[in-house]
């Protein structure tokens, strides 16, 4: 039996290999958007048990700007929805990856399968 893989099985090989970098990437990215997600809902959470005339400061940039309670909640309800979407993005995204990785999975088992006959 020969031991050098053909040229479609490396390839193939190859393009897995590629999916798994995919994957591992969007896993970042997402556990990311999930803590700032959930550093934004904890923010809401301290803004929602202060009075109403308290004076706050939103960081916008490197700046500390002076902001209404109600504009805070706002910007962080923005944020929420926004990283949300986000999320629902990068979910369907690992979908499809997890979908590609399975088919090169079998592409390669059935070429090994081939190549073993």
């Amino acid at each position: 039996m020969s031991t050098q893989i053909p040229p479609q099985i490396q390839n193939q090989l190859s393009q897995l290999q590629q999916v798994q970098q995919q994957a591992q990437s969007l896993a970042m990215q997402k556990s990311q958007v999930e803590s700032r997600q959930k550093e934004a809902q904890m923010a809401l959470e301290e803004l929602d048990k202060l009075p109403e005339d308290v004076t706050i400061y939103r960081t916008v940039g490197e700046l500390q700007i002076k902001s209404t309670r109600e504009e805070a909640v706002s910007k962080l309800n923005e944020k929420i929805e926004t990283l949300s979407l986000r999320l629902q993005s990068i979910t369907r995204q690992e979908e499809r990856i997890s979908k590609r990785f399975t088919q090169l999975q079998e592409q390669i088992e059935q070429s090994m399968g081939n190549q073993a006959q």
